[in-house]
């Protein structure tokens, strides 16, 4: 009996790793992959303690060494992200400087000391109402006024979700030196497109008008949205044409309407036309305006902002070939922009800000950011 005390915590371990090569399957909480991917390092000790005891025991049956083989299998695919991280790394700076110009951080791209550091310390952040029932979360700029502001949208399928949703990152943007508005936006079914890209340039709008009092350079937007909320940075950046907002920032987001329309099922994780169908109200053949203008991939022209896309090969939740079909069509007008694209992750990779997922992402935003709206942080970059 006292044998399976270790061959289970080496199996389910096993099964977790797995979750770091193939995708999360329809029937499983896809948030077990973030674990396995943003967290496996730490979860790696648990196979590690399984196979040391086992071995130390010196009991040799068929299901000792069993487990050990499973233990040390475990080991490897949760240790997978970090190592892919790493070799990852060593072209991000390259890719980056082709793509925006060289901005280095100070910093490397992946550190395996950072993945057990501590998060970024808290700063003030300010509530406000931007639009009739919409509020923000407002972050100051720490070390420089008036600094550039990165808008940030969250996710939820348009139809769920709130500002704050990442309150970590939003605290290192803060600390890097830029102002951060994190919003609210109107939800589906109750409010339809173009309702939600109404809602952000209504806080471009706030924030212009209050740049003075907020520290904000009203000329130095970008915009970053995740899921959903990249849908939002996408489309309302490439059809403002609005010289003030520098870029985009978009994290496995969907930038074809009609794409995801068609290759959606009902039965999928997110029973996505269900979703696009109550946010777009209807489908493409009795909605087509709304699903063009929503679709980022349609607004793109050779004077669409600079954009930084990432997205992880096994995510279930948004296809990862919307970001590869957006990266070629922003090459074909001559965009300047970067598609990172992580091998091992999922959807909500940059979650774990020390993970693996979450350091190619900061040094990324970093990189891009300081780019995009030419500023400086003295000992930072």
């Amino acid at each position: 009996m006292h044998r399976w005390i270790f061959a289970v915590p080496a199996v389910a371990a096993a099964l977790l790793g797995l979750l770091t090569v193939i995708k999360a399957p329809r029937w499983l909480d896809w948030r077990f992959a973030v674990v396995a991917g943003e967290f496996g390092h730490g979860v790696a000790a648990i196979p590690l303690a399984v196979a040391v005891c086992v071995w130390r025991r010196g009991d040799r049956s068929a299901l000792s060494v069993a487990t050990m083989a499973i233990a040390a299998a475990a080991c490897l695919l949760l240790s997978k992200p970090a190592f892919e991280a790493w070799r990852l790394g060593r072209t991000l700076p390259a890719r980056l400087a082709a793509a925006f110009g060289p901005e280095r951080p100070s910093r490397p791209p992946f550190s395996p000391v950072r993945l057990f550091g501590p998060g970024p310390a808290s700063v003030p952040v300010q509530t406000m109402a931007y639009s009739d029932g919409l509020e923000l979360d407002f972050f100051r700029a720490i070390g420089r006024s008036p600094a550039a502001c990165v808008v940030v949208l969250h996710s939820g399928g348009w139809e769920d979700g709130e500002r704050g949703e990442f309150p970590g990152f939003d605290r290192w943007l803060a600390r890097r030196g830029y102002a951060v508005a994190s919003i609210d936006y109107r939800l589906s079914p109750g409010a339809v497109w173009p309702a939600q890209r109404d809602d952000v340039l209504a806080a471009v709008a706030f924030l212009r008008s209050h740049a003075g009092s907020l520290g904000v350079d009203p000329a130095n937007l970008v915009l970053f949205g995740r899921s959903a909320g990249a849908q939002l940075a996408e489309a309302t950046a490439y059809a403002a044409r609005d010289p003030g907002i520098r870029g985009v920032i978009a994290l496995y987001g969907p930038a074809d309407m009609n794409f995801a329309y068609a290759y959606g099922r009902e039965d999928d994780v997110l029973k996505s036309p269900r979703l696009l169908r109550q946010f777009l109200g209807g489908t493409p053949a009795t909605a087509r305006t709304a699903y063009d203008s929503a679709s980022g991939i349609l607004q793109v022209g050779n004077a669409s902002p600079p954009t930084l896309l990432m997205h992880g090969e096994l995510d279930p939740l948004v296809w990862h070939r919307q970001s590869e079909r957006l990266d070629q069509k922003l090459a074909d007008a001559g965009v300047a922009h970067l598609f990172v694209s992580l091998p091992w992750a999922t959807h909500a990779f940059e979650f774990n800000i020390n993970g693996p997922g979450g350091q190619l992402t900061t040094f990324s935003i970093e990189w891009f950011l300081a780019a995009v709206t030419k500023t400086r942080r003295p000992g930072s970059l």
